[in-house]
């Protein structure tokens, strides 16, 4: 079997599993013309009609379904093999493609992953980071990294261990003027940064202490959807900004912010990165969960 007959074998097998050819695609890195033409191609060697294709939706033909169930887990076993086979490398190479939330993926990006990739130049570290929780698997992710509470129940972690927790912070100019804020009811009489989630709906500051959870629905004359816009409109006065500690832990030590409400933050779940089972993973993997287990216990 050549490159190319594989590489058809795989457009296949990821439409039928995405539904989509413009999303399958997206998950091979190519054009949607491009996959287009080579199912084409395919249905002109095979003499049959692989897909059902309308402008709205894409199926399988019955032809496509035999087609599918005969030629995948024979595809799966070739990548198996050829993964078997670059595991055996002295060197690890290839790409780690990894999924997780952007404030997670900046604590981990300097002590981790560049010190991975300075320690293994000729692997490549796909890292997208998104609000919402993917399904790793069906997007064609190697790894996961969330907070290890929201790690699914199918999956293997490995737990990183860092601390964690939310922060309260605003610059020493605007607390001079206006006041600290004791208890999270204070809240309401402050100007805060209001915050947008991934789903659209606004965020509800949370806080916890002694078993008391309070959430607040502040009110400011701003609303953002990224820590690190919240960050900067708080060095600047605009009001209390809710972000994670990491992302502000150096502008509190030298002193651009100011952490309140302390006592009502408590720590979070650690972050984990998780994966599914799989067999003779290649040799980047296999080192990149090396490492990770290395940054854990350090």
């Amino acid at each position: 079997m050549n490159r190319s007959v594989l590489a058809d074998l795989d457009a296949v097998l990821s439409i039928a599993r995405l539904g989509s050819f413009r999303a399958a695609a997206l998950d091979l890195g190519m054009s949607t013309t491009a996959l287009s033409n080579s199912i084409s191609k395919l249905e002109q060697r095979l003499g049959i009609r692989l897909f059902n294709r309308t402008t709205r939706s894409v199926s399988l033909t019955e032809a496509g379904k035999t087609f599918v169930e005969r030629v995948g887990p024979a595809v799966t076993d070739i990548h198996d093999a050829m993964l078997a086979a670059q595991s055996l490398q002295e060197v690890p190479t290839g790409t780690v493609r990894i999924n997780a939330f952007a404030t997670a993926a900046r604590e981990v990006m300097e002590p981790l992953i560049l010190s991975f990739l300075q320690r293994y130049p000729q692997v490549h570290v796909d890292l997208v980071t998104e609000g919402r929780i993917v399904d790793i698997v069906a997007a064609g992710f190697d790894l996961g990294l969330r907070p290890a509470d929201l790690v699914p129940a199918d999956m293997i972690a490995v737990p990183l261990g860092l601390r964690r927790s939310n922060a309260v912070v605003a610059s020493p100019d605007f607390l001079r003027v206006h006041g600290t804020p004791t208890v999270p009811t204070d809240l309401y009489r402050f100007r805060c940064i209001r915050a947008r989630l991934p789903n659209n709906a606004l965020f509800r500051w949370k806080f916890e202490k002694d078993g008391n959870a309070v959430q607040v629905d502040v009110q400011g004359s701003i609303t953002l959807d990224e820590s690190s816009l919240v960050k900067i409109a708080a060095q600047n006065g605009v009001g209390l900004g809710y972000v994670m500690e990491a992302d502000v832990r150096e502008d509190i030590a030298a002193g651009r912010l100011v952490r309140v409400l302390e006592d009502w933050t408590p720590s979070l779940a650690p972050l984990a990165l998780y994966y599914p089972g799989r067999k003779n993973p290649p040799a980047a993997f296999t080192a990149f969960i090396q490492a990770a287990r290395d940054f854990a216990r350090a």
